[in-house]
């Protein structure tokens, strides 16, 4: 499947999850209205011996079914609906924050982008070449303090995703196995994974939160019959909560059934998925079938013992939860299984991993120095003609091994000290500032950065406004992916200020650049990006005039003269079958516009994206070369809808 299909077949997944959802929740209804009304009917009996001892009694199902009526069963089903409605809407609630938060409640501690430790930089360097080579933001990188060799991805989409790594998998995996675990990582954010791992986590609360509430019932219930054993009290209501509580408690471990059955039917495909990712982006089947064989060796394996561990097993690249069930309800497939798919060739034999057995401290050091080993290539690629062949729509949500490569080099063309500058908070300021600074309204720019900005915010940006200025064009975008992670960093009223002093840079000049719609447009979507509950279900045909405007925007950003755009124009709109929509003039468009237009074509299915993006491309291509300004207008567009364009080749 390509990127679009994954991300249709996650919202099919979506739909699977609900049908079994649905159907754990009439089967806790069915087993509760037994247990409710086996438990009148026992009172029932006891109240009718103590009044009628000689009468006879039907005691069994019989009269556990004449019990049963459409009121029981419509005020069970009720209060159960209810119960887990509730108990998912809180879960959700407290994910709202997305990735971060999960990783939070795992006891991960958020790495700093300016770390000067050599093996967390060796981990942050290899998560910045997935990112630019896939074209996503850079997302934060947290630790989790766990000696098993395990990692997750986790948030709503790549806007919002978060990568988290044990210490085990750090320190014990060397450079060309970590890649390929982040690359298995990056698979989830990409193909729309992550979205039901957090829903998944939201529904399955709900179904085990009956049984959260039988223990409740179950320690009232202990608590009110020791209390009156002691005052001789001769009320039964301690009783009746016991075995309420009781049997709520049985009906959490059949809860616990349904969630752990529901976790392994969605999950362990993707798993196997996610593995053939890997290799493909790495073109390095060693990498991950390693990283997974090391995990067979360690003593701890993939083990996470944190308490809350549990509640996410579906989301870890390795099975951190044994049980004796495990066949059954695991997560992942067996390591034997998914090394074999990866290397046919595997002799079946784990060799042992000794928790000593980190790379030094130099080690690590001299391969980050190094470029992480990547093969040297043609340097005048930053500068050269691109051919229109080096955009392809294939590539979108799927990069190659030549990404990754060419990631490596763009981290090798970017000087250090911008590298170092947009790994830290204030610095990553100064670099989005110096990307605005136009040579024609640079005075007033500078007056208003002296005004707004923070004060070393604004000294950093006069020291590295000449280098960033001297930067190639192509690599101007991965500088600025480089500093979202610090940017994330920011507090609400830094980052408020931040974002008003941008808005004024662009505005300086009464005018706005493609460059600087493009910039603004991905900054946005990366630091602002909501989860959205809008129904993705619109189609090209309702929304000609949205496409208008950006094909005539496109159109006219790559042509100087008016017939070879209108022709270009033309040729994308014909593809999408809107022939009948001229070409918009310059003084026929706005920002606003095109804000609108962004804003309505976000709501477009799944399938009906590489439609549009197609036309886009064959706008591009119509005079056989790329102009930056048009592929720079091409990576916002297809940003903010959420398709991630890998670098151009």
């Amino acid at each position: 499947m390509n990127f679009f299909e994954h991300q249709d077949q996650a919202r099919k997944n979506t739909t699977r999850l609900i049908v079994l959802f649905g159907l754990a929740v009439l089967s806790l209804i069915a087993i509760t209205t037994l247990f409710v009304a086996g438990f009148l009917h026992y009172f029932d009996v006891q109240n009718q011996k103590r009044h009628a001892p000689l009468q006879q009694i039907d005691g069994g199902v019989t009269g556990i079914m004449q019990i049963v009526s459409w009121d029981l069963v419509g005020g069970i089903a009720a209060v159960v609906l209810c119960v887990v409605a509730i108990g998912s809407l809180y879960k959700l609630m407290q994910l709202s924050g997305g990735g971060e938060k999960v990783a939070e409640s795992l006891g991960g501690r958020r790495l700093q982008p300016n770390t000067a430790d050599a093996d967390e930089r060796k981990l942050l360097n290899v998560v910045e070449e997935m990112a630019i080579a896939s074209g996503t933001p850079v997302p934060p990188v947290f630790l989790l303090d766990e000696e098993g060799i395990n990692a997750f991805a986790a948030g709503y989409d790549a806007n919002d995703a978060v990568i988290g790594v044990t210490r085990g998998c750090m320190k014990l995996l060397n450079r060309e196995q970590l890649q390929g675990v982040i690359a298995h990582e990056f698979s989830h954010i990409l193909h729309g994974d992550m979205r039901i791992n957090i829903r998944l986590i939201g529904i399955l609360h709900g179904i085990l939160i009956i049984g959260l509430l039988g223990s409740i019932l179950l320690r009232s219930g202990m608590y009110s019959q020791g209390f009156s054993s002691r005052s001789r009290d001769k009320d039964n209501s301690g009783i009746a909560m016991l075995g309420l509580g009781l049997g709520l408690v049985i009906l959490g471990y059949a809860g616990t059934f349904f969630g752990k059955w529901i976790k392994a039917a969605v999950s362990r495909q993707r798993e196997f998925l996610a593995d053939a990712s890997a290799v493909q982006f790495t073109r390095n089947p060693d990498g991950i079938s390693q990283a997974l064989q090391k995990i067979g060796g360690f003593s701890h394996a993939a083990e996470i013992r944190h308490p809350n561990a549990e509640e996410y097993s579906h989301m870890y690249f390795g099975e951190a939860i044994l049980s004796s069930m495990n066949s059954l309800m695991a997560t992942h497939p067996p390591l034997e299984t998914r090394i074999k798919r990866i290397d046919p060739n595997w002799k079946g034999e784990f060799a042992a991993v000794s928790e000593s057995a980190s790379a030094t401290g130099n080690e690590a050091v001299s391969e980050f120095a190094s470029g992480a080993g990547a093969q040297q290539s043609d340097s005048t690629a930053t500068t050269r003609e691109v051919a229109t062949e080096d955009l392809s729509l294939g590539d979108i949500g799927s990069p190659t091994p030549a990404h990754v490569h060419q990631a490596q080099q763009v981290l090798k063309d970017i000087p250090a000290h911008l590298q170092e500058a947009a790994h830290d908070p204030f610095a990553a300021r100064a670099i989005i500032y110096s990307l605005l600074i136009q040579p024609n309204t640079a005075d007033s720019q500078w007056q208003q950065l002296q005004q707004r900005a923070h004060p070393v915010v604004f000294k950093l940006t006069q020291e590295l406004q000449a280098s960033v200025q001297q930067l190639p064009r192509t690599l101007r975008l991965p500088l600025f992916t480089l500093t979202t992670s610090a940017l994330k960093t920011l507090s609400a009223p830094q980052y408020q200020v931040f974002k008003e002093n941008v808005i004024a840079l662009i505005k300086a000049d009464k005018q706005v650049d493609t460059f600087e719609w493009a910039l603004y447009r991905i900054l946005m979507n990366t630091m602002e990006h909501k989860n959205s509950s809008k129904a993705h279900n619109a189609n090209l045909r309702q929304l000609g005039v949205p496409c208008q405007q950006l094909i005539s925007t496109l159109a006219t950003a790559g042509h100087d003269a008016s017939a070879p755009a209108e022709a270009a124009y033309n040729s994308a709109m014909t593809q999408l079958g809107l022939a009948n929509l001229p070409l918009l003039g310059d003084g026929q468009i706005s920002l606003p516009m095109l804000d609108s237009a962004i804003e309505q074509l976000q709501q477009l299915k799944p399938l009906q994206k590489p439609a549009l993006l197609k036309a886009l491309i064959t706008c591009i291509q119509h005079d056989g070369k790329i102009d930056p300004q048009e592929y720079e207008l091409f990576r916002a567009i297809a940003d903010c809808l959420d398709c991630p364009v890998p670098p151009l080749l």
